[in-house]
């Protein structure tokens, strides 16, 4: 049977190697990489990430990798964000200059003052529509977070889950081929692990794997 070859993006932000794992464990054949061209060869695309929207997308164009990226989600091919991978989809960050990825329109909001931040720890995830993507993932279901700021969509059809931490924000976008988080998967134990078991479910499927 067929591997799914998956993209995990190294934009120097990202918890790559515990990704790579995880997606390892349920079938998948990751491989990080900063070339355009394996990119647009592999059959799904994964983001991950943690820091500063500035500095990722100096990294990202310096590797020439914004419009291999967007030409990615363009084509249809699964694209899984994860924390800064959710962020860098919009347009702008209230908390830097540079102007991000913007295939989604809104921006980028720095958590509200008189909050801890960044925000770490565990925290509810309130689904607010059923996607295969969670799949076995209870409503409610905590998950780990580590960041300061969120996203803030215009278009509020894509919010397929929030959580509250002074604010109730967007905690997971969705939209056709898109699914991005802005809790930490691999750090969020088996719950978290069966998100990247559907995630690579879904590329086996959708790329016709295993038929």
């Amino acid at each position: 049977m067929s591997v799914p070859l998956i993209a995990v993006v190294d934009y120097k932000a990202g918890n790559l190697h515990s990704v790579q794992k995880a997606l390892e464990k349920f079938g998948g054949r990751p491989f990080v990489t900063t070339d355009p061209a394996r990119i647009r060869r592999a059959d799904a695309l994964v983001m991950p990430g943690q820091g500063a929207c500035d500095s990722a997308m100096r990294n990202i164009r310096g590797h020439d990798l914004e419009q291999p990226i967007k030409e990615f989600i363009a084509s249809g091919k699964p694209y899984l964000g994860i924390c800064l991978g959710l962020q860098l989809l919009l347009e702008s960050s209230d908390e830097g200059d540079e102007p991000c990825l913007g295939v989604l329109e809104g921006n980028v909001r720095k958590l509200p003052s008189g909050q801890k931040t960044p925000h770490m720890g565990w925290n509810q995830v309130h689904f607010k529509k059923e996607d295969p993507m969670f799949n076995g993932v209870p409503e409610g279901s905590h998950f780990y977070f580590v960041h300061s700021c969120y996203a803030d969509p215009i278009d509020k059809a894509v919010v397929g889950g929030t959580t509250t931490y002074g604010v109730e924000f967007c905690s997971v976008a969705i939209w056709d081929n898109v699914v991005a988080v802005q809790f930490h998967p691999e750090k969020s134990g088996n719950v978290g692990l069966k998100v990247y078991g559907n995630f690579v479910s879904r590329v086996r499927e959708l790329t016709r794997f295993g038929d």
